[in-house]
């Protein structure tokens, strides 16, 4: 299947969102599918008011919407709400395509803490950009039924999944350079330090050993300033990251909002227990079916939760992370997919194409009600017979009634064989292979009106 996500988070960017995108992406492309992906780096792009680091498009419709008509995919996904998407998703109701959409992140909080955006604006907000999506993807159970809560329609089941080959096991809390000569135990966050994260819970709460934040965000030199006694690593690489994971005695997540907390599970493959709230990114992670909780502790006192967590075995920390895996969640996600491109007929252009090889013939009165004007015959300047000559003496002795084609004879032009075609100039990379002769005729209309047309499948590499 050949697959158009269109996204406004996707690398240098590091967040939660563009970690699930980057994985599925590569299961996908694995699995042998074809993925385009429509990211900022693609358009002139300004950086998100206090969020840096984070580069938004500007002004993205118009090259946005001849990169999509290029890709020609069989689904198209939407993964954000931000000028990207939005941009998407008018394109989409303009031209009748089918597509779907993911809730990663519960927004409306995060515009309440920031901007003081009440939470009925915010979900409204949402709720209109998701409505026309013929499947919105969320990643918990408890996600989609406050969704649903909120008159949201269309809504999917989408779990994440972890590399257990990256977040690798280790039986026992490794020493890493960065954090050999802090006190044990160690706590450790991982996010971004952000104002939906909560993260001030964690750095305030009672704890008996070591905290360690690992992020950047609009809130991190603030908070650094008012809690030195913290040891902040900034930004890591994700092979570094996975070493601090295995470096750490419990992962410490505050978060009360998340939709689902994928840093829970990186940190859990690596065997390190999970303190957290009892909320919907938690329970979904550490919950089985069955309700038993693995891997952590849920408390509402978080300060508790971490002494506790303290004591369960890394094993279980890592079997429950083995529970998610990308290769399922990728199954899932292509389920939730629609055929959606396109859903009715693009008519921007119309082109008639004709042209003539069709010999003298005779039709059968007695079967056909009206002589047969062929389709292939538009520059025929006489009027299309209106019925059969009633004059028997014009049919033959089978009752047949002769038909003037436009090749004298009785053979018309045909070929039983491949004919070799060469193409030179802007777009004559698009003739390639063995063309069927109407995707000729097509790929010279392509050519003729929307300009130079690479091969399908293909977008710039940006």
């Amino acid at each position: 299947m050949r697959l158009l996500l269109v996204t406004d988070a996707w690398e240098p960017q590091v967040n939660g969102v563009v970690t699930t995108l980057v994985e599925l992406v590569r299961e996908m492309r694995t699995a042998g599918h074809i993925v385009e992906v429509v990211h900022p780096g693609y358009f002139k792009t300004r950086p998100c008011p206090g969020y840096a680091g984070i580069d938004l498009a500007v002004r993205p419709k118009k090259e946005l919407k001849r990169l999509m008509r290029l890709s020609q995919p069989d689904s198209v996904h939407i993964a954000t709400e931000g000028p990207l998407g939005w941009a998407a998703r008018s394109i989409c109701i303009e031209q009748g395509w089918q597509f779907t959409t993911a809730y990663h992140t519960r927004f409306p909080e995060i515009l309440k803490a920031a901007l003081k955006l009440p939470l009925s604006l915010g979900y409204a907000l949402f709720k209109h950009f998701h409505k026309h999506s013929s499947g919105v993807m969320v990643p918990t159970l408890g996600v989609q039924a406050l969704l649903e809560e909120k008159g949201f329609k269309n809504l999917k089941s989408w779990t994440h999944g972890v590399d257990v080959d990256l977040f690798q096991y280790a039986e026992k809390a490794g020493t890493h350079s960065a954090l050999a000569h802090l006190p044990k135990p160690v706590g450790i966050f991982v996010g971004r330090v952000s104002y939906e994260k909560n993260i001030e819970t964690f750095l305030q709460m009672p704890f008996h050993g070591s905290k360690v934040v690992c992020g950047v965000g609009p809130l991190a030199n603030d908070l650094q300033a008012r809690y030195p006694g913290v040891t902040w690593l900034g930004l890591l690489s994700r092979p570094d990251l996975a070493k601090i994971y295995a470096a750490a005695d419990v992962f410490v997540f505050p978060s009360r909002n998340e939709t689902f907390g994928l840093v829970m599970l990186e940190a859990m493959a690596c065997g390190t227990p999970v303190a957290a709230f009892p909320v919907d990114g938690p329970t979904e992670v550490l919950t089985q079916r069955s309700g038993e909780v693995l891997g952590g502790v849920l408390q509402h006192d978080l300060a508790q939760a971490s002494k506790l967590a303290l004591l369960i075995p890394r094993a279980q920390a890592r079997a429950r992370a083995m529970d998610f895996s990308w290769k399922q969640a990728c199954q899932l996600f292509l389920s939730n997919l629609v055929p959606g491109y396109p859903k009715t007929t693009d008519i921007d252009y119309r082109l008639l194409v004709g042209y003539g090889a069709n010999s003298d013939r005779h039709e059968d009165w007695r079967t056909n009600a009206l002589p047969l004007q062929d389709g292939q015959q538009p520059f025929v300047k006489s009027a299309p017979l209106s019925a059969y000559p009633a004059d028997p003496v014009a049919r033959d002795a089978e009752g047949k009634f002769m038909i003037t084609g436009q090749v004298p004879g009785t053979s018309g032009v045909h070929t039983g064989t491949d004919i070799p075609i060469s193409a030179m100039g802007p777009g004559a990379w698009s003739f390639t292979g063995v063309l069927d002769n109407t995707d000729v005729f097509f790929l010279l209309a392509q050519a003729s009106i929307k300009g130079v047309v690479p091969p399908r499948g293909f977008l710039p590499a940006k």
